[in-house]
């Protein structure tokens, strides 16, 4: 199967036309992907991240000639910036003043991106011994999960929110995150992958709730995109995760397929 969704699927999995899309590449505010061997351009995690967060400052009312370069400013200029777009936004805060809230949120980053509760559960992970690589792909995945699988997302934070409130899973995280540093044909990967399928089935509520688990495995493809962001980055951490997932279904767990 060739990697990556068409262009009409990546407009419709982040809420947008298939035009805009395109008015996004024109401006060069998202990075436009290769073509296949087919002649089709084909849309990646990170082309749907940077789509989902155009659409959502864009939606805030940020204009989009000033979108570009707020995604590159660093964290002054990024504030100067909202400055001015509020002080617009208030001139008509009549029809506006939602949209005003929401770039209250920008000043942070992605809580524009996240709500309240998603970023109290990126907050704790630090505090909990996490690296910010690992926080900050965690951000990202969490981007990518609320834009593409929307009626699952609730039930992933409750998942989260049970993992970080349970001692062994956030172990068994961390070393599959140092995993990264191991060499590929190391034994103790498939090791890993066992003791963190044998803990998730002994403790259901780790593996989220029914509801959750129907949305998701409706929405395979956006799965595997959201799974293999970064895939490149960390590709001992992708194995573990895959290992741990081939279990996990051979136990009758419904996990979609990468």
């Amino acid at each position: 199967m060739r990697n990556g969704v068409t262009i009409g699927q990546a407009a419709a999995f982040v809420d947008i036309t298939v035009k805009t899309v395109r008015r996004y590449h024109k401006l060069g505010l998202v990075a436009e992907p290769e073509r296949d061997s087919s002649g089709y351009r084909r849309y990646g995690s990170g082309e749907l991240l940077q789509l989902a967060q155009v659409r959502t400052l864009a939606a805030a009312g940020v204009p989009l000639a000033e979108i570009g370069p707020m995604l590159d400013a660093d964290t002054a200029r990024f504030g100067a910036a909202l400055v001015d777009v509020e002080r617009q936004l208030t001139e008509r805060i009549d029809e506006l003043v939602a949209r005003r809230d929401t770039l209250h949120r920008l000043a942070d980053g992605d809580r524009a991106l996240l709500p309240d509760r998603a970023c109290a559960i990126l907050d704790r992970m630090p505090g909990l011994g996490f690296s910010p690589d690992y926080v900050a792909a965690q951000r990202e995945a969490l981007v990518l999960a609320r834009a593409l699988v929307p009626a699952g997302f609730d039930g992933f934070l409750t998942q989260l929110e049970h993992r970080l409130d349970d001692p062994e899973s956030i172990d068994l995280t961390k070393r599959g995150w140092e995993a990264e540093t191991w060499e590929p044909d190391d034994p103790r990967i498939e090791e890993l992958a066992t003791a963190m399928a044998d803990h998730y089935l002994a403790n259901p509520t780790l593996l989220g709730n029914p509801t959750s688990r129907q949305a998701w495995s409706k929405a395979s493809t956006q799965y595997r995109l959201i799974n293999n962001h970064r895939g490149d980055q960390a590709p001992i951490a992708a194995r573990l995760t895959a290992l741990t997932e081939t279990k996990l279904r051979s136990a009758g767990v419904p996990i979609p397929h990468r």
